[in-house]
C-alpha cells in the first residue's frame, strides 16, 4: 500500500490490527511522522504529558512496555473522521514497579497528514 495513497481509514485499520497483535512499536515504526507529537492526558511524576518527534515517541511506548504488563487489551476502532480517527482501548495492567495490577481504558484521537499519523492524543480518567 502505498504511503500517499494511503487512507485515514486504512491507516486507521492497520494501526488497530497491529496494536490487537501486540505490535504497538511496528505500528509506531510504520505509521508514525518523524515530527509526530503525542499528548498524554496525564504524565508519570516527573515526565512531560508531551512527546515531540518519532524518537521521543518511541522511547514513551518503550517505558510503557518496560513498566507494564498487560494481561489483555481490547481494542476498538477505528472510527474516521475527515483527516482523524479515534480509537477506543480497554487494558488490564499491572505496573511493575510496585505490582499494581489496575483496569485502564481511554481514548486515542489520531491525526493524519500526508499519509502519515502526525498527532495522537490520549484521553483517560487519572483516578
Amino acid at each position: 500500500m502505498s504511503t500517499a495513497q494511503t487512507s485515514t481509514q486504512e491507516i486507521g485499520q492497520t494501526l488497530v490490527d497491529l496494536c490487537r497483535q501486540g505490535k504497538n512499536h511496528e505500528a509506531m515504526e510504520t505509521l508514525y511522522s518523524p515530527d509526530i507529537v503525542s499528548i498524554e492526558a496525564g504524565a508519570p511524576e516527573g515526565q512531560s504529558r508531551e512527546a515531540h518527534g518519532l524518537e521521543a515517541v518511541l522511547a514513551k511506548g518503550q517505558w510503557w512496555s518496560d513498566n507494564h504488563e498487560v494481561h489483555s487489551a481490547v481494542i476498538n476502532g477505528p472510527f474516521p473522521h475527515d483527516d482523524r480517527f479515534i480509537v477506543h482501548m480497554k487494558y488490564d495492567v499491572t505496573f511493575k514497579p510496585t505490582g499494581k495490577r489496575f483496569p485502564m481504558e481511554e481514548g486515542a484521537h489520531y491525526t493524519v497528514r500526508d499519509g502519515k499519523i502526525v498527532k495522537e492524543e490520549f484521553f483517560y480518567h487519572m483516578g
